[in-house]
């Protein structure tokens, strides 16, 4: 098989080409985008991609891409993290998918991966197709695939999508993937079975630019987790992870920090007597701490909201203490070796681990796409 050529939209930390990694798959990686959050306020994102065409080169494109940045002058923590994991040149890591011209990478990828934050979508229409998802990033991964044309492409997002709107989102998605010209299937698949102990559901879709490898092509089938969340936590962690007191009797009280995260605060354990009490009122405003506590984590991030935090937000109890995961565990959670190299701080870490896709599913879905035999050609 040929070295794959590989593009990929809001590719975080790298989940897809992790997996790649992984499964020593020989790859080039012709461009990566991502904006980590730094946001350009009152830009005309149509105007200033006609400009952006018309520039003669990647170099010049990235050029133009980066004075636009230039006033905004805020770190990219994002792109700290996936350069010091992936050989990628400079000109090919982009900064915003609106930005983005795919033309000049038509006829240079194979498989396009990524998956748009669900937001926006109450704005779609049901009539006009491709126009009806304008103002929305799902509108900018439909452009592009249909700009690069690759030979397969897989979108991910959150499988509440399926049932937004009472499915009509969904219907309009799946019309706009029809408009492009692509064969595809989709399917909701779970970390925890495809070797994670994360129970973390998200749609996978998966299209061809040839019906014939549509039909070789079929979703893995989900495997036997023969790990549990222990396996993945680190011996003897720093103290400094580890929250004042005990849980008592499996439950701590539920005190958000602020309204802005919903983050629990740990500190407030139950004293014997509250114990009593909740155990004859019920426990609603307590966490109970779950049967499995050291077996499947909960989703690291439960939202594409970047205030969660998904060490912040996850605790497991270690010999009745509680304690948050740690950054490497997280990375862990999400299919990252410990090879991986971190570069930001922990609160930039948690946030990018939480917001990527577990990348063990992709290590069973790619197989089945090298099965088709689609990059034979």
């Amino acid at each position: 098989m040929k070295k794959i050529r590989v593009g990929t939209l809001f590719s975080g930390i790298g989940a897809f080409e992790w997996a790649l990694k992984r499964l020593n798959i020989d790859h080039s990686i012709e461009f990566a985008c991502d904006n980590g959050d730094v946001d350009l306020d009152s830009v005309d994102y149509a105007k200033e991609l006609e400009k952006i065409r018309a520039c003669d080169s990647l170099s010049e494109m990235k050029a133009y891409e980066k004075e636009l940045y230039k006033a905004v002058r805020k770190t990219n923590y994002v792109e700290q993290s996936y350069k010091a994991n992936y050989d990628i040149a400079d000109e090919n890591y982009h900064y915003n998918v609106c930005l983005l011209d795919g033309n000049k990478y038509k006829g240079k990828v194979d498989i396009l991966v990524g998956g748009s934050p669900c937001q926006s979508f109450s704005m779609m229409g049901y009539q006009k197709g491709l126009e009806d998802a304008r103002g929305t990033l799902f509108y900018e991964y439909a452009r592009l695939v249909k700009e690069i044309e690759p030979k397969v492409f897989i979108y991910e997002n959150v499988q509440g999508l399926l049932k937004h709107d009472k499915g009509n989102t969904w219907e309009v998605i799946r019309g706009i993937f029809d408009s492009l010209g692509y064969h595809y299937t989709y399917a909701v698949l779970n970390s925890k079975d495809y070797g994670i102990p994360q129970n973390r559901n998200r749609l996978f879709v998966v299209g061809f630019k040839d019906v014939g490898y549509i039909e070789k092509f079929s979703f893995p089938q989900p495997i036997n987790l023969i790990y549990k969340l222990q396996d993945f936590l680190i011996e003897n962690c720093d103290e400094g992870y580890f929250e004042y007191g005990n849980v008592k009797n499996g439950l701590f009280e539920y005190k958000p920090i602020n309204k802005v995260t919903g983050s629990v605060d740990p500190k407030h354990f139950l004293s014997d007597k509250v114990f009593k009490h909740v155990m004859a009122v019920g426990t609603k405003n307590y966490v109970t701490k779950p049967k499995t506590d050291l077996e499947i984590a909960r989703p690291l991030l439960a939202t594409m909201h970047k205030m969660h935090r998904a060490g912040v937000d996850n605790y497991v109890t270690i010999d009745g203490k509680l304690r948050r995961l740690t950054t490497r565990e997280c990375l862990r959670l999400m299919g990252f070796g410990d090879d991986f190299k971190q570069v930001v701080s922990d609160t930039q870490l948690y946030h990018q681990a939480g917001n990527s896709i577990v990348s063990d599913i992709f290590i069973h879905i790619f197989p089945q796409i090298i099965n088709t035999g689609v990059f034979e050609e």
